[in-house]
Order: C-alpha cells, then structure tokens, then sequence
C-alpha cells in the first residue's frame, strides 16, 4: 500500500479505518497553557492531521472540540474527515456508567458520535467523579474492575452509534484474551493503544494483536519528555540515539521522523504529542522517504525492551506492571 499525507488509513476488523498518524493531545493544567492545545489542534487541521488522540483526563476535550466545530464551519474539513480517539477513564468501569461518561465527552466535543472509544486502562480506581481517589493517608483507592462487563457496555454504545469503533489500551495479552475469549462477544478490540518506539517495540505483543486482527496505537513514539514525575529518565532520549541519527542523515530528515516512518512502515499508528507549531508540522512530514529492509532490522535491534512511561499511581496495584512486552 502507497501512504501519502492525504491516504494514509489502514483497516480495522469491524469495517472501519484508522488513519496511521495522529496528533497526541495529552497535557496537564499543572504545565500546559489554556487554550494551547485548541491552537495545536487548529494547526494541525491546517497542516493536514485527520486523526486526534484525546482522553476527558486530559482536560481539554472542550478546546479540541471548540478546534473542531471552527475548522468544520469555515470549510476545512467536514466531521467525516475528522478521526477522534476518546477514552474511558479508571473510575467509570462499572457497565452502568460507561454510556453516562461517554455521552459527557460528547457533549465536551459537541460531536454526535466518536470514531474510537476505548478502555483508557484495564485497571480502576473507586468508581465516582473523583480522577485520583484517595484515602485519608493519602494511598489510592483501587477497585475491582470486570472487564467483560465494561466491554459488553462498550458494545452496547457501539450498537447505539455513539461510538464507530471500540478498543483498549495498556492491555497484555492475558487481558486481551479475556475479551476475546468471552461467551457472546459481538465485537473484537479494534485497537490496543499501549506504549511504543525503537526502544520499546512491543514485537511479541504485536504479533499477538496482528493474529487477532487488533490494530497496535503507538503512544510516545518519540520516547516521551523527560518530566521525572512520570517518566524513567534513566532511559537514555530516543531521538539522540546514534543510528536514529545516522539513518535521519542520510534522508534530511530528523531522528523523530525516522521513528515514526519506522512505527508506520510497521502499521502501528502513531500519535505523537506536540502543541509546538513547527514540531505539529515536521512530525506530518514522514511519507516522502522510505526505510529499506536493513534499515528497519537496523532500528528494530535497538529494542530495549523498556517502557518510557511510569503510572506510578499503579505501583501498590497487585496487577502492575501489567503491559511488559507480552
């Protein structure tokens, strides 16, 4: 298959298509200006983006929406151009909540419906409004989740068009199967977005998700910033590696380009996360040049088999580390 800046969609086994890049939109109030990510979104409309990667834990899905309905009005793009990947948050796994908060991240969006909802994690916290629940002493407050039950629901809002796709993320295989595996199951994950790049390629895990049909979504494709709150700073930065480099060179490209070439030439999606205007725009310019097959084995044999991200908030969790390669 040709991917070029205006066709670069891959299926998905219930029907639908995933465009391979999108824009990531994670932020947090404690470091990211108001409104910066309604102007990245609008940028990167402009840049030629159709895909958007969000989370109601990120904050802004009011300012992504805001983005949305301006480039809709002025003629940019229509809805059905526009790709928008929601996700369930830890404290609304019990079935009977899971139509309820989708239909809150609608109204956030101003949309009828959402291309890709999914199960932001396969762990939860008390259920209820509170994001961070805690307990007097300051621990988290975990809660046992049924994952069948949260899909079933999940399916259900598919049958009633509020979402086009469903699927999960940071799930292993053994979570996985507990979907795939289920008495009645009407719908497969689409997708399984987990953390991906040179570094961590999740070869075991994607081979998993291939034979099952189940698209990987690559998050932190580039590594990942360096804020020692919730990343392993000890891991060195991916895009100074020497071969990422080396092989950029050789293209005029740059080391964050040849990551992402390297994850689409994989089919893996990426969603790289940048509200910096030039970065929004160098990061969409990765379909005029392709990786040999020495250069692919080249970066895959830089897998170290390490995750970038730490949810730390999971440590005392009896399930966690739960995402490891396979």
């Amino acid at each position: 298959m040709s991917l070029t800046a205006q066709n670069h969609r891959i299926p998905l086994n219930d029907g639908n298509s995933i465009p391979l890049i999108g824009l990531g939109t994670y932020s947090t109030p404690r470091t990211t200006d108001k409104d910066a990510c309604y102007r990245a979104v609008k940028i990167a409309i402009d840049v030629g983006y159709r895909h958007f990667d969000g989370a109601w834990i990120y904050g802004n899905e009011e300012e992504i929406g805001r983005a949305f309905q301006e480039k809709i009005a002025d003629g940019t793009v229509s809805r059905d151009d526009i790709y928008y990947c929601g996700k369930l948050w830890n404290t609304f796994h019990p079935p009977e909540m899971v139509q309820p908060f989708l239909e809150k991240n609608l109204k956030l969006l101003n949309f009828d419906y959402i291309d890709l909802y999914i199960i932001e994690l396969p762990l939860a916290f008390k259920p209820g409004d509170v994001m961070y629940p805690r307990d007097e002493n300051g621990k988290y407050l975990y809660h046992p989740t049924d994952l069948c039950a949260t899909w079933e629901a999940l399916e259900l809002c598919k049958d009633a068009g509020l979402v086009k796709s469903i699927g999960v993320s940071n799930f292993n295989r053994r979570q996985l199967e507990q979907i795939l595996n289920k008495p009645g199951l009407k719908y497969k994950p689409a997708v399984n977005q987990v953390e991906c790049h040179p570094y961590f390629t999740q070869s075991k895990l994607k081979a998993f998700c291939e034979s099952h049909d189940i698209v990987i979504v690559g998050y932190s494709p580039l590594g990942t910033c360096r804020d020692p709150l919730w990343v392993n700073i000890k891991i060195p930065s991916l895009l100074e590696d020497p071969v990422l480099n080396c092989v950029a060179a050789k293209y005029k490209k740059t080391s964050a380009q040849v990551a992402l070439r390297y994850q689409i030439q994989r089919n893996v999606v990426v969603i790289p996360k940048s509200f910096n205007p030039e970065r929004i725009q160098l990061n969409f310019e990765i379909f005029d040049f392709y990786l040999t097959d020495e250069e692919m084995k080249t970066i895959d044999a830089l897998n170290k088999n390490k995750r970038y991200v730490e949810l730390l908030m999971w440590n005392d969790h009896p399930e966690y580390p739960f995402n490891d390669d396979y």
